[in-house]
């Protein structure tokens, strides 16, 4: 700092230096009697009502943006337990026909393999129910939706309408308002 200062000052000791005020905020520097003036700039005054506004604005903007991200993350977390739920439930479906199966299959209803086979799917249907999974409803009689249903077969049969599933081959099942698997079906004409 001091190669800034001119060389006949260098040296100057700060008890020698005087400062005064004068008028008008003009400042009065003597260093060995060589006077000085130095004017302060008067600042020009800050408007704090408007800074308030601005930084109530940016809590407000803040907040809000806030607010809709917590908002998007909980529905965006929502949708991948749904998600989840529906993925599990699609790996589970195998196995729940197979016991379906092993049901039609079994001759002997008295027996106690076919009561322990049955108290399973039994189980296993309770567990799809209590995650909102469950079969679809429309079944034979009812009109072709290609929305919940996959036809596999088609068949002439001048008793049955037009487009009527006349066998459920495989059963389909819902997870709130999304299909997991549609029903294979046989439909007439």
């Amino acid at each position: 700092m001091s190669e800034n200062l001119p060389k006949d000052t260098q040296n100057i000791d700060p008890e020698d230096i005087i400062v005064e005020v004068q008028d008008e905020g003009v400042l009065e520097v003597e260093i060995i009697d060589e006077p000085l003036e130095v004017e302060v700039l008067d600042e020009p005054e800050t408007d704090y009502t408007a800074l308030l506004k601005q930084a109530q604005d940016r809590y407000q903007r803040n907040l809000a943006e806030f607010d809709n991200f917590r908002k998007r993350t909980t529905k965006e977390m929502a949708a991948r337990y749904e998600d989840g739920i529906r993925a599990t439930a699609e790996k589970l479906l195998p196995i729940v026909d197979n016991f379906e199966r092993a049901l039609t299959a079994s001759e002997n209803k008295e027996d106690n393999f076919y009561q322990g086979i049955a108290l399973i799917a039994r189980q296993f249907e309770n567990v799809l129910s209590d995650l909102g999974i469950e079969p679809i409803g429309d079944g034979v009689g009812s009109v072709f939706d290609h929305n919940i249903h996959h036809a596999v077969a088609h068949i002439e049969d001048e008793t049955q309408g037009q487009n009527v599933v006349t066998e459920v081959l495989q059963r389909g099942y819902m997870h709130r308002d999304k299909v997991i698997r549609p029903s294979m079906v046989r439909v007439a004409n």
